[in-house]
């Protein structure tokens, strides 16, 4: 089983490789970190085996109190790295959080389906694929969008820091909990992309108006 989780890292992996050096500008920084984000789902699910077999598989224990902490703080700091050394420009960070959040639940999603093909559905994959996998790319986005206000206030820097991967903890944790519950499942469910619309919706037209404000309008 470790062998074959190895094998479709390595499949899903080179394509992607092969193909980054023919991007160029923001679509190679979105795709590098797509890539990061595969690359750490595999080191976490070395650390979360670990843990998991550390406190005789009690599966909900482990993923409500431990996954939460070691997937947000090691998935944040490809986006802290670029947020401290490179950019802390919101339009770059947003996309490169969101890559890396959804890369870590692309290969997550391939490890559990490799792991419990025989229960898996045509539902599971949905649920997968609109819930959980969204969820990791709020989280990560949630803290590459706040290191663009964070990174300029120099004071705040270590606290705010702090908070926005509490936030992710927290937020992750919280998910984790409901969907695990039999009563408030399907709030779980939910529950990203009741965040996520609304906050493309933001986007969308804080870009439309930073447009409109930036255009220069020439006299006739």
């Amino acid at each position: 089983m470790a062998n074959l989780i190895y094998i479709l890292f390595i499949c899903m992996l080179a394509p992607l490789l092969l193909t980054l050096p023919l991007m160029k500008g923001a679509s190679r920084r979105v795709m590098l970190y797509l890539i990061i984000g595969i690359c750490v789902s595999l080191f976490i699910s070395e650390i979360n085996g670990r843990i998991l077999i550390a406190f005789n598989n009690q599966m909900i224990l482990v993923t409500t109190t431990f996954t939460p902490i070691t997937e947000e703080i090691i998935k944040a700091l490809p986006v802290l790295i670029y947020a401290f050394l490179f950019s802390d420009d919101r339009e770059k960070l947003l996309p490169l959080a969101f890559a890396t959040g959804i890369g870590f639940a692309l290969f997550e999603n391939t490890v559990i389906l490799v792991q419990s093909i025989d229960n898996v559905s045509i539902l599971w994959a949905i649920i997968r694929g609109f819930s959980t996998a969204l969820m990791h790319g709020i989280c990560t986005a949630a803290v590459g969008y706040g290191m663009s206000f964070v990174r300029k206030k120099k004071k705040l820097f270590v606290s705010g820091t702090f908070a926005l991967l509490a936030f992710a903890v927290i937020y992750h944790g919280l998910f984790n909990m409901l969907v695990q519950s039999k009563n408030l499942q399907y709030v779980g469910f939910f529950m990203p992309a009741v965040t996520y619309i609304p906050l493309i919706i933001y986007l969308v037209f804080s870009v439309r108006n930073k447009k409109q404000k930036t255009t220069i309008v020439k006299p006739s």
